[in-house]
This record gives C-alpha cells, sequence and structure tokens, in this order.
C-alpha cells in the first residue's frame, strides 16, 4: 500500500528500492546455470529465443513498436544500446515480438527496465500469461516463468510503459527455453489505442507489482463471454463476520498518524489487519512479526502480553484480526513449494502466538499465484474453521483476471473473506464497461467493482478502499459520502454517477481503509460514517 506521504517516510520506507523479486525467481536462478527444466523440451536446446533483445543491432530489428521509440548509445543497461521509448496520453509506446516456442513447456522471461511504470509481459502463451511492472529511475530486472499450452506454438512478448508518463528504458530482454520448430519473426504492428485511454497514469509507490498480462490498452469487457473457474466452493467461509463488514489497518509503527494500542482501534472495525509482517532473511517466504520497539516507547510501554490481550479483548467484541503481509515495501516471495511451505508453517505458528485469525495478503513486490494460493490453503487447513484471509491489491493489480493478483484471488476463492482494493494512487483508468473514470469519484470505485465482480468473484468477498484522510495517501482520498455513495449504489443501484452497473450486488462485502491510526487523526470521519453505513446495509 501507498501508506505514507512522499515527504512522511515510515521505517519500512526504503532510501533506494531492491531488484523485483517477481515469480519465478527461482527459476530465473535456476536457468542462469543451464539446467534444462522445461517441461515439454528437456531435449531440446535451452537458448535465449528474443531476436534483438539487447538493441545491439543499434535499431529495433526483430521488435514492432508503436509511439516514439528507438535503440539508444545512453541509457544502457549493457552493452553498446537500449530500447527508449516514450509514451503519449493515448499510446503505450508498446514493443512487442512474435516467438516461436514448444507446446506444454516451461519458459523464462527476463528483462531490464528503467523509467515510471514499465510493464514486461507474454501473451498468446496458452495459460496463464506472465506479466510483471515497476517504477523505478535505476535499471530494475523483472522476470517470470509460465508454461506453454497443449498447442501454443508462438508467443508475443511485449514491453511498455503507460499513457502520459515519461521515457521508459528496456535492454537484455530474454526468453529462455527450447525454440520451436518455426524461425521467430517480428509480430504483426500492435493494434491501435482504444478510443477511451487513462487521462492520467497509476501514480502508486514506486514498487513493484504484478499488472496485468496483457497490455492495458486492452480494456475488460463488460460482459465477458465466460467466466473463470477458481478452484472451490462458491460457499461464504464461516468466520463469524457480518455480512457487511470494515476493516481498518493499524499501523505497528509511527509516521505522524495516531499512535493506537489495538484495544485503542474503533469499535465499528469488524476486522484489524496488523500491519505488517517481516520476511525471514534465514528462512525462505517465511515471515516474522515483532512490535515496532519505538511505537511502544511512543505509546508508553507496549508489550507481547499486552498486545495478546487486546486480541482477546476484539475476539470478545466480535472482532477479527489478521496479520498483514507485504505493505508497500515488503519483499515477501512466495514462487516454490518449499517457500510455500515456509510461509504456511511460520504464518501458521504466529497464528498460535498472538491469536491471529488469519492473514491478510498486501503483497506490493511481485506475487506467483499458484506457489501464494497453495500456500494458503495450507495455512488455511492448519488453522481450521473461522480462518480469515483477505487482500489488499493495488487497483493495477485487479486490472485484469489474467494479471497474477487477480489469479491468486480467483485460486483462493473457496476460502477468500474479501478483496479490498485500493481504490486510490493509480491515477484514471479504464472500468468495466471501457470506459475511463477519474480516480477519487463514485464511477471509478463502482466501475472497477464492477470488473471484479464480473470476473469470478463473488459480491461478498469484494469490498472498497479508500484513504482514511488526505495525509494517508498521495492521491485519491475521498470524503465518508463518496464510500457511501458507492456502496449504495453496488447494493441497491441508487446513489450512482454516471456509471450504473450492470447488476444490484446487494451481498457487497463492505469497505476498507488505510488506517485506523488515520482515521483517528481525522477525528474518526471514516468509521463514525462508513462504518454507520455499512453496518446499516440490510
Amino acid at each position: 500500500m501507498a501508506r505514507t506521504l512522499p515527504a512522511a517516510s515510515h521505517r519500512r520506507r526504503r532510501t533506494t528500492v531492491p531488484t523485483v523479486l517477481a515469480a519465478g525467481t527461482t527459476a530465473l536462478a535456476l536457468a542462469g546455470t543451464g539446467l534444462a527444466l522445461f517441461a515439454g523440451g528437456a531435449s531440446a536446446a535451452v537458448t535465449n529465443l528474443v531476436a534483438n533483445g539487447g538493441f545491439e543491432a543499434g535499431n529495433l530489428s526483430g521488435w514492432s513498436c508503436t509511439g516514439t521509440a528507438s535503440a539508444v548509445a545512453t541509457p544502457a543497461h549493457s552493452g553498446s544500446y537500449a530500447l527508449s521509448a516514450t509514451p503519449s496520453s493515448s499510446d503505450t509506446a508498446q514493443c512487442q515480438q512474435t516467438v516461436s516456442v514448444l507446446p506444454n513447456t516451461s519458459y523464462t522471461l527476463s528483462g531490464w527496465v528503467q523509467g515510471p511504470y514499465v510493464y514486461l509481459g507474454a501473451s498468446g502463451t496458452g495459460g496463464t500469461d506472465p506479466s510483471s511492472w515497476s517504477s523505478q529511475s535505476s535499471w530494475n530486472q523483472l522476470g517470470s516463468t509460465f508454461t506453454t499450452g497443449a498447442s501454443t506454438r508462438s508467443i508475443t512478448l511485449y514491453v511498455h510503459g503507460w499513457y502520459g508518463q515519461s521515457t521508459y528504458g528496456a535492454d537484455d530482454i530474454t526468453l529462455t527455453g527450447p525454440a520451436g520448430s518455426a524461425s521467430p519473426s517480428p509480430s504483426a504492428s500492435p493494434s491501435s489505442s482504444p478510443s477511451s485511454t487513462p487521462s492520467s497514469s497509476p501514480s502508486a509507490s514506486a514498487s513493484a507489482s504484478s499488472g496485468p498480462s496483457s497490455s492495458p490498452s486492452s480494456s475488460p469487457s463488460s460482459s465477458p463471454s465466460s467466466s473463470p473457474s477458481p478452484s472451490g466452493s462458491s460457499t461464504p467461509p464461516a468466520t463469524g463476520l457480518p455480512a457487511h463488514a470494515l476493516t481498518g489497518y493499524w499501523q505497528n509503527f509511527d509516521n505522524g498518524a495516531t499512535d493506537q494500542k489495538l484495544k485503542d482501534v474503533q469499535n465499528a472495525y469488524d476486522i484489524i489487519a496488523v500491519s505488517f509482517a517481516d520476511a525471514d532473511p534465514a528462512n525462505a517466504g517465511g515471515i516474522t512479526f515483532t512490535l515496532d520497539p519505538k511505537l511502544a516507547t511512543a505509546l508508553g510501554g507496549y508489550t507481547d502480553a499486552d498486545f495478546k490481550a487486546d486480541i482477546a479483548a476484539k475476539h470478545a467484541a466480535g472482532k477479527r484480526v489478521v496479520l498483514s503481509v507485504g505493505g508497500q515495501n515488503g519483499a515477501i516471495t512466495v514462487g516454490n513449494a518449499t517457500a510455500a511451505a515456509n510461509f504456511a508453517n511460520s504464518a501458521y505458528a504466529l497464528i498460535q502466538k498472538y491469536g491471529f485469525d488469519g492473514v491478510d495478503i498486501d503483497l506490493e513486490n511481485g506475487v506467483d499465484p499458484v506457489y501464494m494460493a497453495q500456500s494458503l490453503h495450507t495455512l488455511a487447513s492448519k488453522v481450521g474453521s473461522g480462518f480469515v484471509l483477505t487482500m489488499a491489491p493495488e487497483t493495477i493489480g485487479m486490472y485484469s483476471t489474467s494479471g497474477a493478483y487477480f489469479q491468486l484471488a480467483l485460486n483462493t476463492k473457496d476460502i477468500l473473506t474479501v478483496v479490498n482494493t485500493q481504490f486510490y494512487n493509480s491515477g484514471s483508468m479504464n472500468g468495466c464497461d471501457g470506459n475511463v473514470y477519474s480516480q477519487g469519484t463514485v464511477d471509478f470505485i463502482t466501475s472497477q467493482v464492477c470488473t471484479h465482480i464480473q470476473g469470478g468473484l463473488r459480491p461478498d468477498q469484494v469490498g472498497i478502499g479508500v484513504p482514511a484522510s488526505a495525509k494517508a495517501a498521495g492521491s485519491g482520498y475521498v470524503s465518508s459520502t463518496v464510500v457511501d455513495n458507492a456502496l449504495d449504489c453496488l447494493a441497491t443501484g441508487t446513489h450512482c454517477g454516471s456509471f450504473v452497473p450492470p447488476a444490484k450486488w446487494p451481498t457487497i462485502r463492505g469497505a476498507m481503509t488505510w488506517s485506523t491510526n488515520w482515521d483517528a487523526a481525522n477525528g474518526n470521519d471514516f468509521s463514525a460514517n462508513v462504518g454507520a453505513h455499512v453496518h446499516a446495509m440490510p
């Protein structure tokens, strides 16, 4: 979450952002050793299949690009040249090429990028199309692995920026795996941009995350021809929560908001997400949690015993307390079976120690929808009845069902309590009807929720995430009245803006805010007004 203003950092904000740890990091390392780990082509030669991936030809040979793009001598990640491309207000400056591959075969995609909102991915894989993105001024590596479908013979690789943003760079793009039977060739020119395009780009924090696995120039359909087939039952898990719930994040650090002991969290919050768990450097995929000693001092003393007692008191009041994993700078990677087991085991140990009811997944530095889902199912089986699973993806992470975060939500639909997408720090975006809506409006919120529900989530698994005050996020703060109107629009079709959802969803879950501390600093406006509205919904 973009949980501080750019100038108001807390203890987790880094002065430099590390290399992206996208899904498939382990596979990337193995690929570098030359090991043939490819399911459909163990006997085939493993090589880089990208033509002119380093742009060392001094031109864009092998690539088809839109907008303003060229090979430049500086800045380059390595060698003599790199791609430099500049998006416009109506074009993402996408460069792509078609590569011949083998069916039922695993491949690793990698590339170095720099600049605001740079995306690297592949489409037409016949499976889950990979995509990742970052927003960093320095060179950083994006990467992912994927397996082609049973009849896939070619795929399209792409790299692009975002509408209206400044120039981005890309270099050393590789696709590692056995070559297909046909010779790779440049793809046809990318399709023209849609008639309705975002008026401004995402303005989320400068951290990498999973993005849509196809170009954002392809907006979600208002009526998908087929719904995804998520695993598990469509029956809501038994969590003991009310039909409509209010979620708030409690800060385990001091960043200028009101410091709170957990017992002081406003009574209106049904789900309290303790922020945040830390990555265990000695246990890949594992997490740890300790109370911030600086916060404890600021509170006049706050011990583990106090904290556990406060959780027990919240339980007695009918509340649920979950441990939030990730945050804006939380680099926790679950990208293989070992990491999945470590995550589940360490999370369960913390749940037993403190009395948490479950976990909140707020990973903004990349997510593997397969192994994280595997881990969460393992954790749910350990916890048993009453397990609470919440998520707080950035808006771009839920833009398309092919995005990794959306896939994670669908893969855990059988144990998922609620996804409270962060409808802020995002700029303008396409809604489920293909039109562009400005951040900070009823239309923006309701059209994005529509995308989530049409993509396969139940209405009772979808909530609205907003900042508690203008100080709690870089952009996108809305008044409690806007949140209330959006809930009414989604549930009853009343108080809508220009966008009217194609159906009424009376079981819409509720709303979330960052954070209970910023809410307190803002006179408890969110919990008092939105809380009352949520709890009054039929």
